[in-house]
């Protein structure tokens, strides 16, 4: 499988970005899909998770109410992550996985993608 990341950019705080992540080479809709997020220094951290159908999501506590995750399995082989209200602490690297379940999801089991750089500033 290949994962395509893209849409990260530098965004004032309180703003908006809508970062993607295209999927090639396997069933779309089989897999979970997830992103998470590595600032400079520090560990890569569960951003948001979706299942295979788009019926269940997962969102971190930091971002809840902030970041929508989302999926195109008609037409695209797409998950996005809208990310509004950002904050200088979601500057970070920004990573797609695929899984075989949210469960591998959460626990960093799968496939990435090649991180997109998001910067937040003040």
């Amino acid at each position: 499988v290949q994962l395509q990341a893209s849409g990260g950019g530098l965004v004032q705080a309180g703003g908006s970005l809508r970062l993607s992540c295209a999927a090639s080479g396997r069933t779309f809709s089989n897999y979970a899909m997830g992103w998470f997020r590595q600032a400079p220094g520090k560990e890569r951290e569960f951003v948001a998770a979706i299942s295979g159908g788009g019926g269940s999501t997962d969102y971190a506590d930091s971002v809840k109410g902030r970041f929508t995750i989302s999926r195109d399995n008609a037409n695209k082989n797409t998950v996005y992550l809208q990310m509004n209200s950002l904050k200088p602490e979601d500057s970070a690297v920004y990573y797609c996985i695929l899984g075989n379940s949210m469960r591998h999801v959460y626990s960093a089991s799968g496939s990435w993608g090649q991180g997109t750089l998001v910067t937040v500033s003040s």
